[in-house]
């Protein structure tokens, strides 16, 4: 079982794991996620989610 590595990422791996369920779970666009994110005081690119949805997905 091959462990995913948060290492060197500028989030902590609660917020990245959040921000996958999000896109993934429902249906939101990443700039939708974004946002959601932004509510909460997490200034995210959507940008970011993409490569986190694609690596952590």
């Amino acid at each position: 079982m091959t462990s995913t590595s948060y290492r060197y990422h500028h989030f902590p791996p609660l917020v990245i794991q959040h921000a996958v369920w999000l896109y993934l779970r429902f249906t939101r666009s990443y700039r939708d996620v974004e946002d959601l994110l932004a509510e909460r005081g997490l200034d995210i690119s959507y940008e970011t989610i993409r490569r986190w949805v694609l690596k952590f997905g």
